[in-house]
């Protein structure tokens, strides 16, 4: 018996400190998701609650026939698409900078000006991801952040493998294509 297995024994057994512990284990995964399809609108903690909600009522019926991962990843998409849809189309707020890129310069120790634009590239960043589709921005967050497989990532989105792949790629050269337009009219300007 793996791991998973035996967390969802326990759980199943009526252990709350197993479920506590797989809420922490996936919380992170979970918000992700959570946050790329509905924001951080003030329903963001309550979706959240009410996927581990449903987790804890499925959980019975979970055959392992994918990672406990991707299947709690499966239930967080669908519950977020699901909110978007009752709701009114997404809102998407801005991606913290844990994620993407703040802490990754703190190596080097720029100066101001290096700062300034590393800020400005990360701000840049974060606004063109959040102007991606929501398949897009969900398979790319789920790639880079989560350090999902293809194949979790296709579990969890209900999509093949190849349109996980396109969707990642895509979404890589629409940044790319937006980032450089950006910047190359910036240095025609300077």
């Amino acid at each position: 018996m793996n791991s998973e297995q035996l967390l969802v024994e326990q759980i199943l057994a009526g252990d709350k400190a197993a479920f506590e512990r797989l809420v922490s284990q996936y919380q992170r995964l979970v918000s992700h998701i959570v946050a790329r399809i509905v924001g951080s609108e003030g329903d963001f903690e309550d979706i959240c609650q009410d996927v581990f909600f449903k987790v804890y009522k499925s959980l019975k019926s979970f055959q392992f026939e994918c990672k406990l991962s991707s299947w709690i990843g499966r239930i967080a998409h669908n519950t977020s698409l699901n909110h978007v849809a009752r709701k009114r189309p997404a809102s998407f707020s801005d991606l913290s900078e844990e994620e993407y890129g703040a802490d990754s310069y703190a190596d080097s120790q720029p100066g101001p000006i290096e700062m300034a634009e590393q800020a400005d590239v990360a701000n840049r960043l974060k606004a063109e991801i959040r102007c991606l589709p929501q398949a897009y921005r969900t398979a790319l967050t789920l790639y880079h952040l989560e350090e999902m497989s293809y194949i979790e990532i296709s579990e969890i989105m209900s999509l093949p493998i190849n349109t996980v792949k396109s969707h990642i790629f895509r979404a890589r050269r629409m940044l790319k294509d937006k980032l450089l337009a950006v910047y190359r009219r910036e240095d025609l300007c300077a």
